[in-house]
């Protein structure tokens, strides 16, 4: 799809969310399950099953990536996206877009050895290196805008409820 094309369908969706703005709200649904040891796999949307596992020394068989690398993968492809689509709707050119992010974790907080270290990351880095022939200001301003916007780093940033049921044997546990 060419830039122009992008821009044509955001701002077609855009407008149809001013014009409905009930919309605007949807809701991604993502289904897992534990096949064998510690490979799990995900459905999304009619997309082939991501097979999702640790690495050896966590346990795995290294079949796939892990969850914590699986978020640094949306964070930073998210990224992608977001430079992708503002820069259409922005009209500015882009030639690249990369991330490349790192996740500083203790295996301490996962183990369960010191209550006092957590066991996700306890913080995340990125560098975005962009190609483009726009001038630096014009750069700037979709660097903000993508920054501002995108919606993994938002969730990441910003605190918000995770909430679940668990089922045993089909009953509320």
């Amino acid at each position: 799809m060419s830039q122009e094309s992008l821009k044509s369908t955001l701002q077609q969706t855009i407008e149809a969310i001013s014009n409905k703005p009930e919309t605007a709200k949807v809701v991604f649904r993502a289904e897992t399950e534990l096949v064998e040891n510690l490979r799990c796999t995900a459905k999304v949307r009619d997309f082939d099953p991501l097979t999702i596992d640790e690495p050896p020394t966590l346990g795995g068989a290294d079949a796939g990536m892990n969850p914590v690398e699986l978020l640094l993968a949306a964070l930073g492809t998210c990224q992608e996206i977001m430079y992708g689509a503002y820069a259409a709707v922005m009209g500015v050119p882009l030639d690249e877009v990369k991330v490349d992010v790192k996740g500083y974790l203790d295996l301490r907080g996962l183990f369960g050895m010191d209550e006092s270290v957590p066991s996700g990351y306890t913080s995340i880095k990125y560098e975005t290196r962009i190609k483009s022939p726009a001038d630096d200001e014009t750069l700037r301003t979709l660097i903000k805008t993508v920054e501002s916007h995108c919606p993994v780093m938002d969730t990441l940033n910003r605190p918000i409820g995770v909430t679940g049921d668990v089922y045993i044997n089909g009953s509320k546990a």
